[in-house]
């Protein structure tokens, strides 16, 4: 009696370690998400959105990304699983860009329609090339995605309050912190001179925005220690059992 309690408790600590390991990092991903998390104002970026999971089990059909003001030409990376199309809006007071023509109208949206829908339980990714504003440091911008699948859909859309965290709302938003601009040569590299911290203060904030993933994935490894040792525990107990 007293060895099957033992290995009961064995195998308790091993199935919450288990569980420790698989749930916080899943609660981690668990929305439609963008990386990186933060870049710097006035830079060129791809922004990678990420679809984990379908709507409530029905495979989804198509995303429809949100572009927010500001940004004005958005070049969709070609994934072999979707076609692309880009929804466009006037704009009220045409841009003009460095070289090439100036911008009368600018890219309100981007959507990607899967070819085969994608079944939930399975991920897929899509990249944007684009620039963000020049004068948008210190703002996060918000990208809503609308996930349309074969039964409902889920809109990606919500903004937490003010200090709040993105978990306080059901469906946030994937959303960009944008840095202080960081003076870059024309392959995007720092400019001579500049001291590295000055260059790392660009990346800071993005170190941030992933520390609630590395967070989960130390508790998940926390869990599976604990889960080990409750079973090593429960094992020498035995033995010292079976040899009295």
């Amino acid at each position: 009696m007293k060895k099957t309690t033992s290995l009961t408790l064995a195998g308790t600590g091993l199935g919450l370690g288990l569980l420790l390991a698989v749930a916080v990092p899943l609660s981690a991903s668990a929305h439609v998400t963008v990386t990186p998390g933060a870049t710097a104002a006035g830079s060129y970026t791809v922004l990678t959105f990420a679809v984990p999971h379908g709507c409530d089990g029905s495979p989804t059909t198509a995303l429809t990304i949100d572009i927010p003001e500001g940004i004005t030409t958005v070049t969709p990376t070609v994934n072999p699983n979707w076609t692309i199309s880009k929804v466009m809006e006037p704009l009220a007071t045409p841009t003009t860009p460095v070289e090439g023509e100036p911008a009368a109208e600018r890219v309100k949206q981007v959507v990607y329609t899967a070819i085969t829908p994608l079944a939930d339980g399975y991920r897929d990714t899509m990249a944007l090339s684009l620039q963000l504003p020049a004068d948008a440091a210190g703002k996060t911008l918000d990208f809503p995605v609308l996930q349309s699948c074969e039964t409902g859909s889920t809109d990606w859309s919500e903004v937490p309050a003010a200090g709040a965290d993105e978990d306080s709302v059901k469906h946030p938003a994937p959303s960009v912190t944008v840095t202080e601009a960081v003076a870059t040569e024309a392959d995007g590299d720092p400019m001579p001179g500049m001291d590295a911290q000055t260059a790392g203060s660009s990346t800071a904030a993005a170190t941030t925005a992933s520390g609630d993933d590395v967070l989960a994935r130390v508790l998940g490894v926390g869990g599976l220690v604990v889960g080990a040792v409750g079973v090593a525990i429960a094992v020498v107990a035995t033995r010292r059992k079976q040899s009295v």
